[in-house]
């Protein structure tokens, strides 16, 4: 016997997995935290170019967030994924590397933001 004949025997002898059915979801679907975190948002965003203190290296400063650090880290994370950019988000400021005020400015009026 050869390893393919020994191979599909295997597979007949065993027997198949009993399946369960996939629980039907009636719950409400969790709220979008971004949109949460836009309507919260108070006055407009201060973004401004910055190279000081950074080893003559370019950032972009957004500043002048009302909401949380948790909701300026989401949206922190989503403009970092949409630039293709590194960053951070501290103290209710976000640093994105590179001068990107435009790109910036462009991509948090889509999300419904006021910039200056």
């Amino acid at each position: 016997m050869d390893w393919k004949d020994a191979l599909s025997q295997l597979k007949t002898d065993t027997p198949e997995p009993a399946t369960t059915p996939e629980p039907e979801l009636t719950a409400e679907p969790a709220a979008d935290p971004l949109a949460a975190a836009v309507s919260n948002q108070r006055g407009k965003l201060v973004i401004e170019m910055e190279r000081k203190g950074r080893g003559g290296k370019t950032a972009t400063i957004i500043s002048g967030f009302s909401v949380d650090d948790e909701a300026v880290s989401l949206i922190a994370s989503l403009l970092k994924r949409s630039l293709g950019t590194g960053g951070s988000a501290r103290g209710g400021e976000i640093l994105i590397q590179g001068d990107r005020r435009d790109a910036i400015r462009e991509a948090l009026r889509r999300l419904g933001l006021k910039t200056n």
